[in-house]
């Protein structure tokens, strides 16, 4: 098994600190096969207050996902959404299980073929995992695993799996995303890793545009709301290829 997992805000800490997964056993891509399959991947990201290559003087990559317990002992709480995909090598079959607004595309001849579905409660408000504090139990929204929608289909060599927070999803239209994907021409990691970059940087760029008409303003629009811009928030990307496994 190979898995990609995405936990909302939480990957961001792992993906600043030069997170990046490439299997040796995963050779070139392309056509068909009836081989193992493996996933080439590389990560990219930017927490909420990286800005022009620094970060404000305190932050931590992804502390607004309120995970900075330093010791085993410490009470974590606060909340995350959860994307996870997993390649079953030997079936060709990529499961997947999404929990609020991070999500997952396929990629296959230039066109989406599969995607995971938003949750959201209402406007602005994704499904999350949570540890609500004990004051505010059956107050605050706390969603369970269980509510995760799930997924499993057959994928194919040279298939682009790309698993991202809400921060690229909000900020680039799919069309957006395509056109950088078409600059990927390999499965050669640096490639992935200069695309999941080239991605990521877009998306935090466009974040910070007041004038640009987000997907996220747009459907803030749809919901009543006057709204312009991006969308500043954390942004991880996750891109991988499927490639032959071998020993």
């Amino acid at each position: 098994m190979f898995s990609v997992l995405s936990y909302g805000r939480l990957v961001a800490r792992a993906v600043l600190g030069g997170l990046s997964q490439t299997d040796p056993r995963a050779g070139g891509g392309g056509g068909g096969g009836g081989g193992d399959y493996g996933l080439v991947t590389a990560g990219c990201g930017f927490g909420k207050d990286f800005r022009k290559g620094l970060l404000k003087k305190g932050a931590c990559y992804g502390d607004d996902a309120c995970f900075v317990a330093r010791h085993r002992s410490a009470d974590v709480l606060g909340s995350s959404t959860a994307c996870i995909v997993v390649l079953d090598r030997t079936s060709h079959r990529l499961h997947t299980a999404n929990l609020g607004d991070s999500g997952f595309l396929v990629v296959r001849g230039g066109e989406v073929v599969h995607r995971s579905d938003e949750q959201q409660h209402y406007f602005n408000t994704p499904f999350q995992l949570s540890i609500a504090p004990p004051e505010a139990e059956g107050v605050v929204l706390s969603d369970s695993p269980d509510a995760a929608d799930s997924t499993s289909f057959d994928v194919q060599l040279g298939d682009i799996i790309l698993t991202a927070t809400d921060g690229l999803f909000d900020n680039m239209p799919d069309y957006m995303i395509l056109q950088e994907l078409k600059k990927l021409k390999n499965s050669n990691y640096e490639s992935i890793q200069q695309t999941a970059r080239s991605i990521a940087e877009q998306a935090h760029e466009l974040a910070y545009d007041p004038n640009y008409m987000s997907p996220f303003a747009q459907f803030a629009c749809d919901n009543g709301l006057n709204v312009r811009g991006g969308k500043p928030d954390d942004i991880t990307v996750l891109l991988s290829i499927v490639a032959e496994y071998t020993d």
